[in-house]
This record gives C-alpha cells, structure tokens and sequence, in this order.
C-alpha cells in the first residue's frame, strides 16, 4: 500500500463536483446541450467527469500532473478521441485550456456567486460558443 495522498491543488475542483444542465449558444459551431456529472474516484486522486452533450458522450479523467504543476486530463468520447486538457478554477473562474495553458483554444467561464450555475464560452481561432451550466 502507499502512504501518498492527492495534492491539495485538486480541491479547486470540488465546486464542480455533482450534476449540471448544459446549454449552449453556438451560432452554428456544433456545440450541444446535455448533462454532465463529476465525482471523485475513490482515493481522491482524480475527478471523473462523464457527460451527454448531443449524440457524444464520454468521460474525462482530472488529476494533478506533478511534472507541469497543473490539473490535466484527458477526455475519451463515443467520436474515437482521445483529448488533452488542462483546468484551472480560481478566484471563482474556471479555465479549461485544450492541452496547456495558454492554448488558443479553450474554455473561460464564472461562477455564480451561489455556486449553482456557471457561464462563459468556448474560444478557439475563428470560432467559439457561449455555453451556461447549471444545478438541477
């Protein structure tokens, strides 16, 4: 058995953890609503997302990268991909960068300040959609 523990960086995460509705404004970008759900796996070493957005559906797995410092994850959805991203939550933001930060595509949104809900909107070069979740 090892004596290790979950970084303590993980803990951001804990204001996504339980069910949302999603919706989205795309404009025509191919974006989907659906409904996403995050739980600790037993141990606390990762968030596990699972998600039906549209037709696609899939799991992320989040955890702490000891070698960049940051929280990375990779999704694996009914399309056959298999996606690298890297998630921030801080000073009530959620960033979500497609492989590291700094990408320039990626996810930016805002807590409300009851936790219930979140709005912001995907960005990547010559596109993007405007996408709310919320608590049912």
């Amino acid at each position: 058995m090892s004596d290790k523990t979950p970084n303590p960086a993980l803990r951001q995460l804990d204001v996504l953890v339980g069910t949302w509705n999603v919706t989205t404004s795309d404009g025509g970008q191919g974006a989907s609503d659906g409904q996403v759900t995050f739980e600790w796996m037993e141990g606390g070493f990762f968030l596990i997302q699972r998600f039906e957005l549209g037709q696609v559906r899939g799991v992320e797995y989040i955890g702490h990268d000891e070698e960049t410092g940051t929280l990375r994850s990779h999704v694996f959805s009914t399309t056959g991909d298999v996606l690298p991203y890297t998630w921030q939550v801080q000073n009530g933001t959620l960033t979500i960068w497609y492989d590291a930060p700094g990408s320039p595509a990626y996810f930016e949104g805002t807590f409300a300040e009851d936790g219930r809900s979140y709005a912001g909107a995907w960005h990547w070069p010559g596109g993007g959609y405007k996408a709310t979740a919320t608590r049912p």
